[in-house]
């Protein structure tokens, strides 16, 4: 397993559209270990394959909301393999998101509080079900990637342009450091 590079905005890579994946295989499984390496040293809780270089319709969560007895969260890994969304809520939640493409920046962005989804996992088994909360919210997420669209593409002009401006600076002070 290696950790990989994640993109980070403006970085046209990221407004890739991603292309669905034919065969679920070891070289397959092998870059979802390596997303998940590199989601967990983030550390974040969603990785798409676009955001490590990888234009395949492929991504990785993993919520952590649950601790062990000595308060370390525990991991529950997902896996979405061409997953698709269908029948969203007319009820809308609001989260603040934030983005490994984005580090550092947060906002609040408004999402269809459940979906419907379908999707494969790691061994190639269909799963489809309803989601709510959270893990509704972070699949909403993680697919915009794999349309080739940011979190920040949910804000206002204005909003969109500060935090984009926000980030530049703290890019320009990590390299000055």
């Amino acid at each position: 397993m290696a950790i990989l590079p994640i993109l980070e905005a403006p970085d046209p890579r990221l407004r890739t559209i991603s292309t669905p994946v034919e065969t679920v295989d070891d070289d397959l499984r092998a870059l979802i270990a390596d997303m998940f390496e590199t989601m967990y040293d983030a550390p974040g809780i969603g990785l798409a394959a676009i955001q490590v270089g990888v234009p395949k319709r492929v991504l990785v969560m993993d919520l952590q909301e649950e601790e062990d007895a000595e308060g370390k969260p525990i991991r529950n890994p997902r896996v979405f393999i061409n997953p698709e969304l269908f029948d969203p809520s007319d009820e809308m939640s609001v989260y603040n998101e934030g983005c490994l493409s984005v580090p550092d920046q947060y906002a609040e962005v408004e999402r269809p509080a459940t979906i419907h989804a379908r999707w494969l996992d790691e061994k190639g088994d269909r799963h489809e079900t309803q989601l709510d909360g959270l893990l509704a919210t972070c699949l909403q997420h993680e697919m915009d990637h794999l349309e080739g669209i940011l979190f920040v593409d949910h804000l206002s002009r204005l909003k969109r342009e500060m935090l984009l401006k926000k980030l530049d600076k703290a890019r320009r002070a990590r390299r000055a450091a």
